[in-house]
């Protein structure tokens, strides 16, 4: 025999059904309803949205109207990684390049094998001898003037020194380095440059005065500025593989912080014009190019080596020795043993 609070629970039950079938009758249509803007009331809709069943509909909708836009991510779709298959060779005279440079379609190639550097046109491979007398460089950087006159800023590994080369002469306007490699210009005062054999980033201007800045890092070698941040590679460390430092900060402090950990043996550092910043290293015996975002980086304290986008595969003996990206986001890597410049499309 039922209790009477079973007896009493049913009754309330059958009753609130037979209270609300008039109300759930009128949930069916007759017509759609006209569109309300969002902020008013629509009175029609009104009771409906009063009763119970349609309580926690409304609060879902309020609660996602709520809920803030997701962040956009610069990949909506996962990038594949190119691979060697990808790779196209763009010329092979260049004897055994060690740094390239892009300005305006063409590229700049250093030779190590000749202490030549050599000018290519970066999409129909035709090669020409620029200058002789740079013995050995694995960065460099080329611009031109307003009225279009070239010049190079080229730190000489073997001779410790920044050249400056301009309309065919060569110029050695700083002296006494300690084994330059990498170079970024930072405005039209100064270059920042890294030496590998004391640990530094050097500040040198353009009539060759040198005042040290960084010291303390891990075998420095590419290095690269977006405006606000200098990204240094430290070829000695992988637990130190890419810091940063604030340009404003140069002078005042010589504290670097980490953006990347756990890559071996990083050697170039590019900014792309996606906002991306790319690093040539190594995985294993091979020569890999990875990206990050710098911004996410810098904001998580670094990001690990699982976080890098492998962008290129390569089958090419580590390290690659040039790397640079065109604005049309066309990339061109060389490896420091073969005459071979490779290209893709990113």
């Amino acid at each position: 025999m039922r209790s009477l609070f079973q007896r009493s629970f049913c009754a309330l039950v059958l009753l609130t059904l037979l209270a609300a079938a008039p109300a759930f009758a009128q949930d069916v249509p007759t017509s759609a309803p006209s569109a309300t803007p969002i902020g008013t009331t629509n009175t029609a809709l009104t009771p409906t949205l009063a009763r119970a069943p349609q309580t926690a509909t409304l609060a879902a909708t309020l609660d996602a109207l709520a809920t803030p836009a997701p962040t956009i991510q610069r990949n909506v779709a996962p990038f594949n990684p190119l691979t060697q298959a990808d790779l196209s060779v763009l010329t092979g005279n260049v004897q055994r390049p060690n740094a390239i440079a892009y300005l305006d379609g063409l590229l700049y190639i250093a030779c190590t094998g000749d202490s030549t550097i050599y000018e290519t046109d970066s999409v129909s491979g035709q090669t020409r001898t620029y200058i002789w007398g740079v013995m050995n460089t694995h960065s460099l950087i080329a611009e031109a003037d307003s009225s279009g006159a070239l010049t190079l800023w080229i730190p000489d590994y073997d001779s410790n020194s920044l050249v400056r080369v301009t309309r065919g002469s060569l110029q050695r306007v700083a002296r006494d380095l300690a084994g330059p490699w990498g170079i970024t210009d930072v405005n039209q005062d100064y270059f920042l440059v890294t030496n590998v054999r004391n640990n530094s980033v050097t500040q040198i201007d353009r009539a060759g005065e040198v005042n040290t800045l960084i010291e303390g890092l891990a075998a420095p070698t590419g290095i690269a500025q977006d405006g606000a941040y200098v990204y240094i590679a430290n070829n000695g460390s992988a637990r130190r593989a890419v810091e940063w430092i604030a340009l404003d900060d140069l002078g005042s402090t010589t504290t670097t912080q980490p953006l990347l950990s756990g890559v071996q043996n990083p050697t170039g550092l590019q900014l792309g014009a996606d906002g991306y910043l790319y690093v040539a290293y190594s995985l294993g015996t091979r020569g890999v190019v990875g990206r990050v975002n710098p911004d996410e980086c810098r904001a998580n304290g670094g990001c690990l080596n699982e976080q890098v986008e492998i962008v290129l595969y390569t089958e090419l003996a580590a390290p690659l020795a040039g790397l640079t990206i065109s604005p049309d986001m066309r990339l061109f890597v060389h490896t420091m043993f073969s005459p071979d410049i490779y290209w893709a499309q990113l």
